[in-house]
């Protein structure tokens, strides 16, 4: 599979996750919140990165330890629109509430990496 070929093949792959879960959304919320949390951006990320020309296992290493901030940092993510729903905000101030909760966690674990060392707080 050359190059276009696999970048076709993973914006189609991306579309249908989304065609999934929005069927879903109708019959099963529970299976659509499940669908739309599974790790199909990680695997598509890791396709990415592992299929490229000239990447080695390091590379890989380096790419999935990277990953561990940006899932803490999601799990986050949903903590936060959890609550602002709870509390009846709308989708607008949910996103926002979100993503402000994401950068917050996100740059306080790339704060750690860096004053730590990598190997510390994401060992290779």
């Amino acid at each position: 599979m050359n190059q276009n070929q696999q970048r076709i093949a993973q914006v189609l792959a991306s579309v249908a996750i989304i065609i999934v879960i929005a069927l879903l959304r109708d019959r099963s919320r529970t299976l659509a919140a499940i669908t739309a949390t599974m790790p199909v951006n990680v695997a598509l990320g890791l396709w990415i990165v592992g299929t490229g020309e000239g990447t080695g296992q390091a590379d890989v290493v380096s790419f999935t330890r990277s990953m561990v901030a940006g899932v803490g940092a999601t799990l986050i993510w949903v903590v936060a629109v959890w609550f602002g729903a709870r509390a009846g905000w709308g989708i607008g101030r949910l996103l926002v509430l979100g993503y402000a909760a994401w950068a917050v966690a996100l740059g306080a674990a790339l704060a750690l990496q860096s004053l730590l060392g990598a190997g510390v707080v994401f060992p290779g």
